[in-house]
């Protein structure tokens, strides 16, 4: 990849002009990481006449990257130590030294244990003139007690009228399970974007992966909507439903 500012722009427009997929690799973002966010970001916006999103686009972006990054040190450090994820006495040991990890912002002394390991953050951008569809994904799937305690998140998240008073209540919590999840939800909602443009699931490829859809034009009907629509013709149960619906008859991607 280029390493000015200008060529990266030049590449991401070449991709537009293709209508090519643009996938952003990263280890740890460190400052060149959040110039390339932001060309591509606003690269992509500009095409379609939507720069008024760039801001909202570009800080969930980036905290759903460093999320990721934080998720994959997770992972690091309970192997180091040699713990066991899946044992509740072994989890809470190991989320004490996670804590001291974080709190230390050590997380880039850990890139280059990242690459070792095979534990990158990829961020893919799917785009078209109503939709910017933006996934970010880890290598690994969530462990019930990590879906357990973002759910929680957020359910807390949606008690809060905006992102000051989130922070307020949070913004000392150095464990940071689902509050970046959660503050990318609040975000969506004070822009006015339905909080359920936000998802997160783990799939069979064993990933995690944190998925936004910003509609850019009005009339764009969102992935939710248009399930719930085909669910109801179907007379299927919303699990029945999903086993059978092909979301590419509805959608390009």
């Amino acid at each position: 990849m280029p390493q000015t500012e200008a060529g990266i722009r030049q590449e991401v427009e070449r991709s537009l002009d293709k209508n090519d997929i643009i996938t952003f690799r990263t280890y740890y973002l460190s400052d060149y990481g959040e110039m390339v966010l932001r060309v591509i970001a606003s690269s992509i916006l500009e095409r379609f006449g939507r720069s008024d999103l760039m801001d909202i686009v570009y800080s969930a972006a980036k905290e759903l990257i460093i999320n990721a990054t934080k998720a994959n040190l997770k992972r690091v450090v309970f192997t180091e130590l040699g713990l066991d994820l899946l044992s509740p006495s072994e989890y809470e040991k190991g989320m004490h030294i996670f804590k001291e990890r974080l709190v230390e912002d050590k997380v880039k002394e850990y890139e280059k244990v990242f690459k070792e390991m095979d534990y990158p953050v990829v961020s893919t951008f799917y785009y078209w003139p109503n939709v910017l569809n933006i996934k970010v994904k880890n290598s690994f799937m969530l462990l019930p007690e990590e879906e357990k305690k973002i759910r929680s998140k957020f359910e807390r998240a949606h008690s809060f009228a905006n992102l000051l008073d989130f922070y307020m209540e949070y913004g000392d919590d150095t464990e940071g399970a689902g509050l970046g999840l959660a503050m990318v939800g609040i975000l969506l909602d004070e822009s006015g974007i339905d909080k359920h443009a936000f998802t997160l699931y783990s799939n069979q490829y064993n990933e995690t992966a944190a998925r936004l859809e910003i509609p850019l034009t009005k009339d764009y009907v969102p992935r939710r909507v248009v399930f719930e629509r085909e669910r109801a013709k179907s007379g299927l149960s919303a699990d029945e439903f999903r086993k059978i619906f092909q979301p590419h008859n509805h959608f390009p991607n």
